[in-house]
């Protein structure tokens, strides 16, 4: 494993397919994940949100090999296909969660079990989050229950940089590995605003928003030289950075240097291969994280909570930077006090935005179809309507974007996994129910077989009898 992360070294900053992956991110915990063993699947004559803004009434699914193989009307399946009746059903994607905290902040909710903010430090980008997660939260299958076939955990949002989140498929097992989303980039977790200020303001700092920003600032200028310094020479100009005048990288001459992983996952994300995900309330804050990204050559993947995007709506998709947002959650402190409930409609309706609708609730993540339907509620009571078939991208093909994971899942096109949801009805029904869920083809839930519906290990022997 050493001559692994020792031979990033050489391929830092290279481009191309012949290029080494970075050291940066390479992964000494690699995922385990194995589908389960399935057999094909027609769901017919159901109503099919694909994902991809089209609605088919009287429409079949086709699952085979882990993988969606044809979406349409009268498809030919295999003579051993399991055959799923879709009259008065609906069928869309997996939900997908970019905003989780399941696993480190497992229930119960106790203090042995409180994992996810590293709050020893404002700046703590050398910390994972799948080293916190517990497989065994009765959380992830009460949210496999609501749908939810894949979700990014993330570390909480006590510190200015709070860590690497993760992507995992929301599948029992025993390791966080066996769980890990197969080649899904790792997030950055950072946040503005009143939580840093406040867990630090009795504890040297940042006690201000001013101090927030120059905290940003001190660890992205240590990681752009650390960048500079382990980059080998480039043979052809790369994306010009603040602190190389000619575009290319220094020739390295310190590349032999002591590993840092803070700087590592800060690198990581100037270089593009770690997503920077910022929980961040207020629109002016969110344009200073913006400023922020331009000064260090970094993107933003999204913005979540994001109570004031739609102030700020037009700037979030021409810089093509998602925000994932709350139904109705505002108010609970003076950064969330300019909250409005028409905030994800408004943001969607910016040609090319990225709405998405999220959690930070082991909760909420039960009912994200349900916390989606209030926004159209919203919006149709100002005048904005806005289709099932648009609203379903909020929770999957958008999301998919902002985790990086588009090619793989979030619509259901042929090639794409077979990460499936049927409904009792339409998923933006009060009464809507996830009556069956397949991930890569295999059903693991279904809501009339208790043979499928997993039960957590910490949960077993926990049933009360009458």
């Amino acid at each position: 494993m050493r001559h692994l992360l020792l031979s990033g070294l050489a391929g830092v900053l290279l481009c191309g397919p012949a290029a080494a992956a970075p050291r940066f991110v390479d992964d000494p915990y690699p995922s385990t994940y194995k589908p389960l063993a399935s057999v094909p699947v027609l769901i017919e004559h159901a109503t099919v949100l694909t994902g991809t803004g089209e609605r088919l009434d009287d429409a079949d699914v086709l699952l085979a090999d882990g993988r969606v193989q044809a979406v349409g009307r009268a498809l030919a399946a295999p003579a051993n296909a399991q055959r799923v009746d879709g009259h008065g059903k609906w069928v869309t994607p997996g939900i997908i969660d970019i905003h989780s905290h399941l696993g480190v902040y497992p229930r119960p909710g106790v203090k042995a079990h409180s994992d996810g903010n590293e709050m020893t430090a404002p700046v703590t980008p050398n910390v994972w989050a799948e080293h916190s997660i517990w497989p065994q939260d009765p959380g992830f299958l009460t949210a496999l229950a609501g749908g939810i076939t894949s979700l990014q955990v993330l570390p909480g949002s006590a510190n200015l940089i709070g860590g690497r989140g993760v992507t995992l498929k929301n599948v029992p097992a025993t390791t966080y590995q066996a769980m890990k989303f197969p080649g899904a980039p790792w997030g950055l977790k950072m946040a503005c605003g009143e939580n840093p200020k406040r867990v630090y303001g009795e504890k040297g700092g940042p006690a201000t928003r001013m101090g927030n920003v120059a905290g940003y600032r001190a660890a992205f200028i240590d990681a752009a030289e650390y960048l500079r310094k382990n980059a080998p020479k480039q043979s052809t100009p790369e994306k010009k950075h603040w602190w190389s005048k000619s575009g290319e990288a220094d020739s390295g001459g310190d590349s032999g240097g002591k590993r840092d992983l803070k700087l590592d996952t800060l690198a990581g994300a100037i270089n593009g291969d770690i997503r920077v995900h910022i929980h961040c309330y207020r629109a002016d804050e969110m344009a200073t994280m913006l400023d922020l990204s331009k000064e260090f050559g970094f993107h933003i993947a999204a913005f979540h909570h994001a109570v004031e995007a739609y102030k700020i709506g037009d700037r979030l998709a021409a810089e093509n930077v998602c925000a994932g947002m709350w139904a109705d959650w505002w108010g609970f402190k003076m950064e969330a006090f300019d909250g409005i409930q028409e905030n994800i409609a408004l943001v969607d309706r910016v040609p090319k935005s990225c709405a998405i609708v999220h959690s930070d609730s082991e909760e909420g993540i039960q009912r994200l179809n349900q916390e989606a339907a209030k926004a159209m509620g919203t919006a149709r009571r100002a005048g904005i309507e806005i289709p099932p078939e648009h609203a379903i991208v909020w929770l999957t093909a958008n999301a998919a974007k902002a985790l990086g994971i588009e090619k793989q899942t979030g619509t259901l096109e042929a090639g794409k996994m077979g990460d499936v949801v049927v409904w009792n009805g339409s998923p933006f029904s009060s009464y809507a129910l996830a009556e069956q869920v397949y991930i890569d083809g295999a059903e693991v839930y279904d809501r009339h077989q208790p043979r499928l519906q997993p039960t957590s290990d910490f949960m077993l022997g926990q049933e009360v009898t009458p």
